[in-house]
């Protein structure tokens, strides 16, 4: 991104490499300030308002020279004065009810946006060079906060009374590096496209992406779909993620930049020196404006260079962050499959008891079968019973034999919750570090790390391995006797859907898990086999817990009481 500003389907980027304003005068003569006037005017021009019909009959020239031309008057000069200084001021400054909706307007149609800031790390003449990133967001809040007031109070002719600190400059900063990393001839053109370095949140951080559930699963595609691609580079942002032990290069378009900055809470950002001169295991192309019709969500492995490629065209429908998540996570099972890995999904615990006990439990289940609901159910019950409680992962992970030894790690450092499945409190708690997704809708979404990346990645043993059962009543908690009398529970995956997808009623997927094992089912069925062969071998407790979630009036008691069930199992 090279422009001042990139405004785009319902985000504003300020590129202070280019510009950046630290006094009223520099933003009120900025492309930024003059390109959301203009937007905002046209805006008001759209619905034919009072406000725009007064401003029409009575600026004689362009109407948004003529405001800023006012607004450089008003920081610097009283009332009265300006008005002397023109009969078209005077005309405006008389009617002050009315220019002042026009300034409360203006102000709130700029915080609809998602705002963010970028820095690339290389010297320029007019942008931020060696100011402090973090303090030049704080600044520019703040000026906006004041130019805002200034022109206001000087309106009103008196000072507001109350005055509220928003956060009215940008929700994130980003900082973007140009990298060397080892790239294959056919993918030269991402070598253009800069890093992710560092992510400043100013929290909370809240987005409303146009959709709220994800559909369908992601198909293979025999030809690579980005071999060669055309793109344009200055529209496009790579987020270098840690997935479990794998490395993920995420090239995101910046129209889709909420989902881009939402990854850092769930997966590690990397560290320069995790990438530079490297080959990533993972590339991901997110909003690839190919102009085909359909939506398109593709993967593709390259054997030759050793690189699993996801690719997701720019289409109103991907805007949702399961498409995000979910791709990444496919990617990853798909690779951990081809390297005799079993990918799970589902939740898994350490638990320390307060007697010192500590157990290893999974519990696997497709969306909405009460992983995430069951982890926050265990937390909520964790003064009575655990003194410790680390959750490995929360969506997926994966088990593998560590010296004949079933262990199992996780792919996450975060959350993807809905926020109707956590506790009413517990939301506002963490609001300092939360990023939320439509929080007025259905199927609301919180996502918050939970994990560090060190813990996550650790081989831990398994001590019970549970199915989440969401769709029958009955006894809370069942284990089976046998290999082959737990293993069609677990690859049926049934699950009564919670709306977390397209899904309605009582639906089943392969292994509860459509992101990897679903694509590659002849090597998961060896796979499933082996490893629940070993477990029963091993003595591993394997059985269901039945969550309720999806029962109706069960869906907050139904996990809490299998919790507690399991709980008084484990320490009797």
């Amino acid at each position: 991104m090279k422009q001042e500003i990139f405004i785009g389907r319902n985000s504003a980027i300020l590129n202070f490499s280019t510009k950046y304003c630290d006094t009223s005068e520099n933003l009120l003569s900025s492309l930024s300030f003059k390109k959301v006037l203009s937007k905002y005017i046209r805006s008001i021009e759209s619905k034919n308002t009072n406000v725009f019909l007064f401003l029409k009959a009575n600026c004689k020239n362009d109407i948004p020279e003529t405001i800023t031309k006012l607004f450089k008057l008003l920081i610097v000069l009283e009332k009265s004065e300006v008005s002397k200084l023109d009969s078209t001021f005077e005309t405006l400054l008389s009617n002050e009810g009315i220019l002042f909706e026009f300034v409360e307007g203006l102000y709130s149609y700029w915080r609809q946006f998602e705002r963010y800031a970028i820095i690339r790390n290389k010297n320029t003449s007019l942008g931020l060079q060696n100011i402090n990133f973090i303090d030049s967001m704080n600044s520019f809040t703040n000026l906006i906060l004041k130019t805002y007031r200034l022109v206001e109070e000087n309106i009103l002719g008196e000072h507001h009374r109350v005055y509220r600190q928003l956060h009215a400059g940008v929700n994130a900063g980003l900082i973007l590096n140009n990298m060397n990393w080892k790239c294959p001839k056919e993918y030269s053109f991402l070598e253009k496209i800069p890093f992710v370095e560092s992510i400043v949140l100013q929290p909370p951080f809240i987005t409303y992406p146009g959709k709220n559930t994800r559909k369908g699963i992601f198909c293979e595609n025999k030809e690579n779909p980005i071999e060669n691609l055309t793109l344009n580079l200055d529209n496009w942002v790579c987020y270098p993620a840690k997935v479990g032990e794998l490395l993920a290069f995420v090239y995101f378009d910046i129209n889709f930049m909420a989902q881009g900055v939402t990854l850092c809470n769930l997966f590690e950002l990397a560290k320069k020196e995790e990438y530079i001169n490297k080959k990533p295991d993972i590339i991901y192309m997110y909003g690839v404006k190919d102009f085909h019709p359909e939506m398109r969500t593709e993967f593709f492995k390259d054997t030759q260079n050793d690189i699993m490629i996801g690719y997701v065209n720019f289409n109103e429908g991907i805007d949702y962050f399961g498409y995000m998540k979910k791709m990444i996570l496919t990617l990853h099972n798909l690779r951990m499959i081809d390297n005799g890995h079993l990918p799970i999904h589902g939740a898994m615990v350490n638990l320390t008891f307060k007697n010192g006990l500590e157990k290893n439990v999974i519990i696997m289940g497709d969306s909405g079968a009460g992983k995430s609901e069951s982890l926050e159910a265990f937390r909520k019950l964790s003064e009575n019973y655990i003194k410790d409680m680390k959750v490995i992962f929360d969506d997926m992970g994966i088990l593998q034999m560590e010296n004949n030894t079933i262990t199992a790690s996780g792919t996450e450092i975060g959350a993807f919750v809905r926020l109707d499945d956590l506790d009413i409190g517990y939301p506002y708690k963490e609001i300092d570090r939360s990023i939320f997704m439509n929080p007025d809708k259905i199927n609301s979404r919180i996502i918050i790390p939970i994990s560090t990346h060190a813990d996550i990645i650790k081989k831990y043993p398994v001590d019970m391995f549970l199915y989440a059962n969401n769709y029958e009543e009955g006894e809370e908690l069942e284990f089976f006797n046998s290999s082959s009398e737990a293993k069609p529970t677990f690859i049926e995956g049934a699950r009564n859907a919670k709306g977390t997808t397209s899904e309605i009623g009582l639906v089943t997927s392969y292994f509860a898990n459509p992101f990897g094992p679903m694509q590659r089912k002849n090597e998961t069925d060896i796979l499933i086999n082996n490893y629940f062969d070993k477990m029963f071998e091993d003595e591993i407790l394997v059985g269901q817990i039945r969550t309720g979630l999806g029962i109706e009036g069960l869906e907050k008691a139904g996990p809490e009481k299998a919790a507690k069930k399991l709980f008084e199992f484990i320490i009797k």
